[in-house]
């Protein structure tokens, strides 16, 4: 028996890296039989694997993880924020261009609710930004049916529990009423399903738009209805404390000493240190 840790890493972080699928949902497919090893199809994730294993996903072979990448999408109303739906409805990963590479969506929007998702190729990003322990600030514009009182808002404002599922305090701020409906903009930071809409319902308020606006440091800006745009990679390191990548070595090259000839334009530089004595001359034998 030996207390050294096998080589690698978790065969799901690993593909959670490569962008296949979140660590959960990983280790569903690997029990389900979905990915083999070198060859031999697994059923447990307790198995660590290295660069010299070759991985296979649905007949698919796994390549090296590529460097962490993150995208914005404006996703419009009406499409699931799902790799696939029981109910055979459009997703969000139908609509994308046919250029992007393979992406998670990092957290969702419920089928109704529309503004920012960011969709990234790496299981680790995801992970990051989704942890409550990192209190990113989720931020939504949110339109009512109706009104609402500056008591009932503080409620949330406060922290509310509904049907037993405590949310966290939320930042919230009445805009504007326009005509039979008032808008607010709404900040949270854990983001559990369909929050907004249950915390208002407790308040007697009907949701009939949400928009998400920003996810952390992360801006939906005039970003238009289906597109989508890369973040940039300095942009990425910075905001979430990626390491930059190391800069090559520079070659140092050795500098060359040249002996002028004197051809009377010049002398030829002085030799430093004292001079080689000179052999003695042979005379005739």
């Amino acid at each position: 028996m030996t207390d050294t840790p096998p080589d690698g890493d978790r065969i799901a972080k690993v593909l959670s890296r490569a962008g296949i699928a979140s660590r959960r949902d990983a280790e569903r497919m690997i029990e389900e039989g979905r990915v083999s090893v070198n060859g031999k199809t697994i059923t447990s994730p307790a198995l660590n694997v290295t660069d010299r294993d070759r991985i296979v996903v649905d007949g698919k072979p796994v390549g090296q993880p590529e460097a962490p990448r993150l995208w914005l999408y404006h996703k419009p109303a009406g499409l699931v924020t799902s790799a696939k739906d029981e109910k055979d409805r459009q997703t969000v990963f139908d609509a994308m261009p046919a250029d992007m590479p393979r992406v998670m969506s990092v957290g969702r929007l419920d089928i109704n609710s529309e503004g920012l998702l960011l969709l990234t190729n790496d299981g680790g990003i995801k992970r990051r930004l989704e942890l409550p322990s990192t209190g990113w600030l989720r931020r939504y514009r949110v339109r009512i049916n109706g009104s609402v009182s500056e008591a009932r808002l503080d409620e949330l404002r406060k922290g509310i529990t509904v049907e037993g599922v405590k949310y966290q305090p939320m930042i919230v701020t009445f805009d504007r009423q326009q005509g039979a409906n008032a808008w607010l903009t709404i900040s949270i930071r854990e983001g559990k399903n369909r929050e907004i809409r249950r915390a208002m319902e407790a308040v007697n308020a009907t949701v009939n738009r949400l928009i998400r606006v920003s996810y952390g440091p992360f801006q939906l800006g005039k970003l238009e209805a289906g597109a989508v745009e890369e973040v940039k990679g300095r942009v990425l390191r910075e905001q979430l404390g990626l390491e930059t990548p190391a800069p090559q070595k520079a070659k140092v090259r050795k500098p060359i000493t040249r002996v002028m000839k004197s051809d009377g334009a010049g002398a030829a530089p002085a030799r430093k240190g004292p001079a080689k004595p000179s052999a003695p001359k042979r005379g005739p034998r």
